[in-house]
């Protein structure tokens, strides 16, 4: 049997990476090109991109990977598109863009995500519980409504919007018609209350009650729908020119990148993957529809076709590690290169990472991030510890809410691009979760992607089969007895303070005893040195 070789396209926050893979030699090259993130210092919320600098990048990725793996365009048989989540553009007539991507990691529309929870309850809509029960700001139709309400000169060129992984599909496929586009049940299921049980998106009635601006969105959002199995199209003409490719190339409907990154990682039936990267996305695989209160939506056919996909995750993680580093003037290797002997507990600091908000469970942008326990001798690496902490406390929080609901995991994945350079992390969550995590030996990323387009150039018979195929192997940190002994007292302080702080209706249950706890703490640990 002849080998495939197809390309896995991811679309992350900062750059896009095209890697070529054979089908029976594995990666082959890579390319990478970044394009830039549009911040406004007046306004954190802000967060967009330029559809045409991610246009100009996918070309110069291509290429780049073309020329490492040295292989012929001609050789490539299909390539397939995961992006960041959700990040929402406008169109016009010709699915032209009317405006920037609000990214994922674009805020502005809180008010609208929270007019729409609160018209969901009270109206008692049914596919609220589908995405947790809140609906966020860093989705779909909240930030759609945004936009109707803050461009009013553009709304009569509206023809429909898109999620980025659909966009570029349609666009590579020259698909200019709404009811031939692509539309994931990954990316619409999970971020715009799209439920095939239900009939699809919520009824029209409830958008008009939510805005009347919205009257008429719910037909304008038409298209194929469908799991990623599905082809979307073929390369056009146009764009086989520009990525030196043939129009022979299939390109199946694609989904976001933290699912994708799952199954390169091997997520299996009962797993759960952190994606651990400028975020955190948490992906777990179920043999049923369990609803679970405060995740970003559970959804048949969403990671893999099979099973139902429950999304979950942490709104800053790596940019969260970035500012510490950036505040003492240093670098996240620098000041990770200090901890390497830092025990559980003994910088007596707790930290709620909530400094880009909390996507998971409390689902509320309005927070900020909390240190406890400071001291004058506190350092810069101390704070960077208590935050690696606090995102493995955060991330308990979310597995013990899965687990309440039905929903529990049997083995822990850590992937993304920051558990391969940091094993002090990878060593805490191991600690604080109490299960062995387990780390992809070499590079997953874009591999999920690859995996689907080799199933659309009919290289695999199934996902599990390119899985034990192409997926690495894994490195495993196992739990150490003492620092877990120091996190069960150091958990319930924290899953306190989470609920008491980050829920306005919440009772404070003795925050009083939380700062002297700390103190105790730590000087336990320094005394058993």
């Amino acid at each position: 049997m002849n080998s495939t070789v197809v390309a896995g396209i991811d679309f992350g926050t900062l750059s896009v990476r095209v890697s070529l893979f054979d089908s029976e030699k594995g990666r082959l090259g890579s390319g990478i090109a970044e394009y830039p993130l549009h911040r406004k210092r007046d306004d954190p919320d802000y967060a967009t991109q330029s559809h045409s600098d991610h246009l100009n990048a996918v070309v110069l990725a291509m290429h780049g990977a073309l020329a490492e793996a040295a292989i012929p365009g001609s050789a490539v048989k299909a390539l397939a598109i995961d992006t960041t989540g959700s990040s929402v553009i406008p169109v016009g007539p010709g699915l032209e863009p009317l405006d920037e991507y609000y990214l994922w990691a674009d805020h502005r529309a809180w008010r609208e995500a929270a007019e729409i929870t609160a018209k969901a309850h009270e109206q008692h809509l049914e596919a609220i519980a589908w995405c947790g029960g809140v609906y966020s700001s860093e989705w779909g139709f909240s930030k759609l409504l945004h936009w109707l309400r803050h461009n009013p000169e553009k709304r009569s060129r509206f023809v429909s919007a898109f999620e980025h992984c659909d966009y570029i599909a349609a666009v590579l496929c020259g698909i200019r018609e709404v009811d031939r586009a692509p539309r994931s049940v990954c990316a619409m299921g999970h971020k715009w209350m799209w439920n095939a049980s239900l009939g699809g998106l919520p009824p029209e009635e409830f958008w008009v009650s939510v805005d009347p601006l919205l009257a008429g969105v719910r037909a304008k959002l038409g298209g194929r729908y469908a799991t990623s199995e599905a082809i979307a199209g073929s390369l056009s003409r146009e764009w086989a020119e520009k990525l030196g490719l043939t129009t022979d190339v299939v390109i199946p409907v694609g989904a976001f990148d933290a699912h994708w990154d799952a199954i390169g990682a091997g997520v299996q039936l009962g797993d759960a993957v952190n994606v651990i990267g400028t975020s955190t996305c948490i992906i777990g695989l179920s043999s049923k529809s369990t609803l679970v209160p405060g995740v970003c939506g559970v959804v048949p056919g969403s990671v893999d076709p099979a099973w139902t996909g429950i999304e979950a995750g942490l709104s800053a993680v790596g940019d969260l590690f970035n500012a510490i580093a950036g505040r003492a003037k240093t670098s996240v290797a620098q000041l990770s290169a200090e901890l390497a002997h830092y025990r559980a507990g003994q910088t007596g600091l707790l930290r709620l990472t909530w400094d880009n908000g909390d996507r998971t469970v409390l689902v509320n942008p309005e927070l900020g991030g909390v240190t406890l326990g400071w001291h004058l001798t506190s350092t810069a690496a101390d704070e960077l510890f208590a935050a690696i902490e606090g995102t493995a406390f955060h991330t308990r929080v979310i597995l013990d809410r899965m687990a309440e609901h039905g929903a529990g995991i049997q083995r822990i994945i850590n992937g993304g691009g920051i558990p391969k350079k940091n094993d002090v992390l990878n060593q805490i969550y191991a600690d604080v979760l109490n299960r062995p995590i387990l780390v992809p030996q070499d590079d997953v990323t874009s591999l999920g992607s690859a995996i689907f387009a080799f199933l659309a150039a009919k290289a695999f018979p199934s996902i599990a089969a390119a899985q034990q195929a192409l997926c690495p192997p894994h490195r495993v940190f196992t739990p150490n007895a003492g620092n877990v002994a120091i996190y069960e007292e150091l958990y319930p302080l924290y899953r306190d303070l989470y609920f008491a702080l980050g829920d306005r209706n919440a009772s404070p249950r003795a925050l009083g005893r939380v700062l002297p706890e700390l103190r105790r703490i730590a000087a336990q640990v320094r005394q058993s040195t």
